[in-house]
């Protein structure tokens, strides 16, 4: 017999009434309000002309009350704008495009790997099976230290590449927004494992002569998702510094951190990182609310380190034969999930329509209350957000947000091809993935964005943005000469 056709009647009924109670619900007050004052208006109709004048007459001010009320008035609304927080612009960014000669085929990675671990046949194999399962393309980009072999990772190589990455990216931004060295207040430079004496951020001082009064803040040691640590520190600077501009550049370098040794996870990094870097402009300057491509609404940051585990999931350490390089623990994935609860905690009633929040609240009552064996519900963030940059730090990081979050494929789709084309950038990753968006056209007025990096320490972060006004489809940047390639199939394992 064939099989019986599934009714899908009650899951239809069921998703009407979900939306019959999200559209009641996010929009209570103006059901409540819209009948009192329709209310109110007929009743005022009803009314004669001369029963109005005569209200109005009976109503006695004197120039005392007036003026009372009139400077109460002031004096509230002062209090308020003088309290309210100034709002913070990201007006453009740049994502730095590595030359094609830094590209790094699958079949000359594995070549160098080949080479390199000539001794250690195992470490080359499991290289290979972490290639072919990591959703990297063949058009990812190393530095060009490490083309060598083997590589040569000295302090004057790793100055080059960082030289390179920082200062184009920076270039291309003062092209675009048309901002001069003289312009900058604030000066952020986040790069985690290359910190080197005098800092990253006084080499682009000194690069492009930037003011000897300029507020300056180099960060490192901070992992992935330093990036969003950078723009919470330009935030705060900014609410306190009018008439400000903040420069953010986010990058890693990758040369000093090439992992020569034949530690299984010690080497999973070199299989995933590539260079990349972006230069961000934020203004707190009316006048660019106009031209702005985004408003920052939220920053949320979660740290777990006081957890021992979570603090060393993530560690630079020597191997046994003394060769540095980052360890990356088992229990990565499961900490990373502990971290974003914990931040989704917090976001969650900042963002999420009061439909979602109310049902949140109903089951967390259930399960204490009445059954603590009732499924957590998990609120729908897609009320909240059109587009979502989950940071490229592995393919495994975005199937498990994906699912966490019940996220469609289109909506993880800038992040998948993000590690596709360029690889895991660390904290830049975000910036390409948001210009995968724009470079699509998908980008329109009021849309609202979540950045969501993960990094060492263990940390999960989180940017809220707002679209400030539609984003015309770029003609350059990363994405100018291969978007119309993207998105491309990935397959779960790549045969090498």
């Amino acid at each position: 017999m064939p099989e019986p056709v599934p009714n899908f009647s009650n899951s239809v009924k069921l998703k009407y009434v979900k939306l019959g109670y999200q559209y009641l619900v996010n929009n209570f007050l103006t059901f409540l309000i819209v009948p009192i004052m329709a209310a109110l208006i007929i009743q005022v109709l009803k009314l004669g002309p001369e029963e109005i004048l005569s209200i109005w007459n009976s109503l006695h001010f004197d120039l005392l009350q007036i003026l009372c009320s009139s400077f109460l008035i002031i004096f509230i609304a002062t209090v308020y704008f003088m309290s309210k927080p100034r709002s913070i612009y990201l007006v453009d960014y740049s994502c730095y495009k590595a030359p094609v000669t830094c590209r790094v085929p699958f079949s000359t990675f594995m070549e160098h790997s080949r080479l390199i671990l000539k001794d250690n046949p195992k470490s080359v194999e499991f290289q290979m099976r972490i290639l072919e399962r990591s959703g990297l393309g063949e058009e990812t980009c190393l530095p060009p230290a490490i083309h060598y072999i083997p590589p040569t990772p000295t302090m004057e190589t790793a100055r080059n590449e960082a030289e390179v990455v920082i200062f184009s990216a920076i270039d291309d931004l003062m092209q675009k927004t048309g901002l001069k060295p003289k312009d900058i207040d604030i000066l952020i430079v986040n790069c985690s494992l290359f910190s080197p004496t005098p800092s990253l951020s006084a080499m682009v001082v000194n690069k492009y002569k930037l003011r000897s009064n300029i507020k300056s803040y180099n960060l490192s040691g901070m992992g992935c998702s330093a990036g969003l640590i950078s723009i919470d520190l330009a935030r705060d600077l900014l609410q306190v510094v009018p008439n400000s501009c903040a420069l953010v550049v986010s990058t890693e370098i990758i040369t000093p951190n090439y992992y020569q040794g034949s530690e299984r996870a010690m080497l999973l990094p070199n299989c995933l990182f590539r260079m990349g870097g972006a230069a961000i402009l934020l203004s707190n300057k009316r006048k660019d609310s106009r031209r702005a491509k985004y408003r920052l609404m939220h920053v949320v940051r979660t740290h777990k380190g006081a957890d021992d585990k979570a603090f060393k999931c993530v560690f630079q350490q020597e191997d046994p034969q003394g060769k540095v390089g980052i360890n990356l623990s088992k229990d990565l994935m499961v900490i990373a999930g502990e971290a974003l609860k914990s931040n989704i905690t917090t976001i969650g009633p900042l963002v999420l329509p009061a439909s979602e929040q109310l049902l949140f609240l109903f089951t967390l009552i259930g399960r204490k209350i009445f059954n603590p064996k009732w499924k957590a519900y998990i609120p729908d963030f897609k009320q909240a957000f059109e587009h979502f940059c989950i940071h490229a730090g592995g393919r495994a990081v975005i199937d498990e947000l994906q699912k966490n979050l019940q996220l469609s494929a289109e909506h993880v789709e800038a992040s998948r091809m993000t590690l596709h084309k360029f690889g895991n950038t660390s904290s830049s990753s975000l910036w390409y993935e948001m210009s995968y968006i724009e470079a699509k056209g998908r980008m329109k007025k009021g849309d609202r964005i979540w950045q969501i990096a993960f990094g060492s320490g263990f940390k999960c972060n989180s940017a809220v943005w707002k679209c400030n006004r539609t984003i015309k489809i770029p003609t350059d940047g990363p994405w100018d000469d291969c978007i119309d390639r993207y998105p491309v199939f990935i397959p779960e394992i790549v045969k090498l």
